[in-house]
C-alpha cells in the first residue's frame, strides 16, 4: 500500500505520488516570532515532522522548509511595549522557538528561512503580478486584485459573491475591491520599512510563504502544510498570488492540521484559554505532550485537558519501561548485530501494521494501538530471535513517531524531578521512611513497616521490593 494523504483542495485522500520520483520537496508555514509557542504551534509541528520522519523513512529525500515571519504589526507591537528594536523581538523568540520546540524532539528542517532574509524575491513577485495588472499600487500600498483569479476560493470553497456580502469596506478606501489583500504595506512613521518602487514599506503576510517556498522548493511542490486556520485567507492567498506570478498551480497536495481545543473550546488567545510550552513543561515531561499530540489522527481536532496529560504520562512511562526491559533482555542474546535481523523486523506483522496505519493518512491514533498491542506482547516474551525481532518492530515504530527520544532512565529522572517540584516531594522523607520500614522488616516489627508504608502510600509514593533493594516512585 502507497502513502495516501488527504488533499485539502480535492477534499479527499489521494495516493502521494512526488512529482520527481523519492524526492519531496514540502513547505510549512512556520510562526510568527513575537511571543512564546503554545499548543496549538506544538501540534502543527509535531504533525509536520511526524511526516517529513515518515516521507525519509519510505525512502524519500526530503527538501523540507519552514519558516519564520520575523515582521509583523505584532512583532512591531511587542518591541515597541519592551522598549527594544524589532530585531531583539526576533532573536529573543526563534531562540525560544528552538529551545521548546527542541524539547518536543521536533527535526531540524532543511532550510528556516526568515521573511526579512527574502525581500528582493517578494518584490520581484508584487513586481511581475503589477506588470501583469494583477496587482495595483495606492497610496504607497500594493494590492492584489481578486477579480484577477477566477479560481479564488478553490482551496476553502468559500464564493466570492459571499465574501463580497460580507465584507466590509476599508474606511480609507484604498482598495479597488474590499477583499483584495496587500502585499506591500506603506511603512508608518518609525516603522522598520525596506525601499521599494512603491516607496518605503514592508511585505504583507501572504507574500512571505510565495516568495521563499519558491525561492527553495520552485514554482510547484509536492507539500504545503500547516494548521486548518491557515486554509483562508492565508493559503487561499498564496494561491491566488503565485498562480498569477508564475501562470502554475504552487502546490499538489495541501495538508492542514486540526485544531486543538482546551477543555472542549477551541483555543484562543482572545478568549485567554491558551497555554505556552513553557507552562506545560513545568508539570509534563515534553516526550508525554509528544505523545498526547500523536495519538489522534492529525486532522481531527485534539482536546488538550489535565486528565488527557496524566493519561498519557501513565502511558509513556510504561513505554519507556518496555524500552528497558526489552534492552536487558537484547543484552542477553548472542546478536553480533540487531543489523543482521534487518530484513525480518521490515517483514514483521507489526512493521507492516505500522506502515498501513501511516499510509493511511498519518493515521498515528491506529499505530499507538498497535504500539500498545506490541508492547503487551514484548512483556510476555520469552527471549529468543522472534523477541528481537518483534522489540526492534516496536522501538523501529516508536522512533519514526518522534519518540524515544531519552533513554528510560533519563526520562524516568526528567519526570521524576517535574513531578517532586509540582508535589513537594521531600525525598529525605521518603528515604528515611523506607529505611525506617527496611529496618522494621528485619527486626520483624510489620506495624511499623505497614505504618511506614501507609505514610508513603498517603503522600504519592509507589514501593517496590527487589533483589536489589526497595525501589520507589512517584504515582
Amino acid at each position: 500500500m502507497s502513502l495516501k494523504i488527504f488533499n485539502t483542495m480535492s477534499g479527499k485522500k489521494e495516493d502521494f505520488v512526488p512529482q520527481k520520483e523519492n524526492h519531496v520537496g514540502m513547505y510549512v508555514c512556520g510562526v510568527t516570532v513575537y511571543d512564546y509557542c503554545h499548543v496549538g504551534h506544538a501540534r502543527a509541528a509535531i504533525v509536520f515532522d511526524t511526516l517529513y520522519r515518515y516521507l525519509k523513512y519510505i525512502g524519500n529525500e526530503v527538501n523540507f522548509i519552514r519558516n519564520f515571519t520575523d515582521i509583523d504589526d505584532k512583532i512591531i507591537n511587542r518591541a515597541n511595549e519592551e522598549g527594544v528594536e524589532w530585531q531583539e523581538i526576533n532573536r529573543k523568540y526563534i531562540e525560544a522557538f528552538h529551545e521548546d520546540m527542541g524539547k518536543l524532539n521536533i527535526a531540524s528542517p532543511t532550510v528556516e528561512p526568515k521573511a526579512t532574509d527574502h525581500i528582493p524575491e517578494m518584490l520581484e513577485m508584487i513586481q511581475s503580478l503589477v506588470d501583469q495588472e494583477k496587482a495595483y499600487e495606492s497610496q504607497g500600498d500594493v494590492f492584489y486584485s481578486i477579480k484577477t483569479f477566477k479560481d479564488y476560493g478553490c482551496l476553502s470553497g468559500k464564493n466570492i459573491e459571499d465574501l463580497k456580502s460580507g465584507a466590509r469596506v476599508e474606511v480609507n478606501e484604498v482598495k479597488q475591491d474590499p477583499l483584495d489583500f496587500a502585499l506591500w504595506k506603506k511603512s508608518k512613521p518609525g516603522e522598520p520599512s525596506w525601499e521599494s518602487p512603491w516607496g518605503p514599506g514592508r511585505p504583507g503576510w501572504h507574500i512571505e510563504c510565495s516568495a521563499m517556498s519558491k525561492r527553495y522548493l520552485g514554482d510547484t511542490f509536492d507539500i504545503h502544510g500547516g494548521g486548518k486556520d491557515l486554509v483562508f485567507p492565508h493559503h487561499e492567498n498564496e494561491i491566488a498570488q503565485s498562480c498569477g506570478c508564475t501562470g502554475k498551480q504552487p502546490v499538489r497536495y495541501w495538508v492542514h492540521n486540526g485544531f486543538v481545543n482546551i477543555d472542549k473550546e477551541k483555543m484562543s488567545k482572545s478568549l485567554g484559554n491558551f497555554f505556552t510550552l513553557r507552562d506545560i513543561y513545568k508539570k509534563y515531561h515534553p516526550e508525554v505532550l509528544r505523545l498526547f499530540l500523536i495519538s489522534s489522527q492529525y486532522r481531527s481536532p485534539i482536546d488538550f485537558s489535565e486528565k488527557n496529560l496524566e493519561d498519557a504520562t501513565k502511558v509513556m512511562s510504561r513505554f519507556y519501561e518496555g524500552l528497558a526491559g526489552a534492552n536487558e533482555k537484547l543484552k542477553k542474546m548472542d546478536i553480533n548485530s540487531i543489523s543482521e535481523l534487518d530484513e525480518k523486523v521490515k517483514g514483521h506483522p507489526l512493521t507492516k501494521s505500522f506502515e498501513a496505519a501511516m499510509n493511511d493518512d498519518l493515521n498515528t491514533a491506529v499505530v499507538m494501538a498497535h504500539l500498545n498491542e506490541g508492547l503487551r506482547h514484548l512483556n510476555s516474551a520469552s527471549i529468543n530471535e522472534e523477541f528481537a525481532i518483534t522489540a526492534q518492530a516496536w522501538i523501529n515504530s516508536a522512533k519514526v513517531l518522534g519518540l524515544f527520544a531519552s533513554s528510560p532512565e533519563k526520562f524516568e529522572e526528567e519526570l521524576f524531578a517535574i513531578k517532586s517540584k509540582n508535589l513537594n516531594i521531600d525525598v529525605e522523607k521518603i528515604e528515611k521512611l523506607i529505611a525506617d520500614r527496611n529496618t522494621a522488616r528485619k527486626s520483624k516489627n510489620w506495624s511499623e513497616a505497614d505504618r511506614c508504608r501507609d505514610e508513603l502510600t498517603a503522600i504519592g509514593v509507589l514501593i517496590t521490593d527487589t533483589p536489589h533493594g526497595t525501589e520507589w516512585k512517584i504515582k
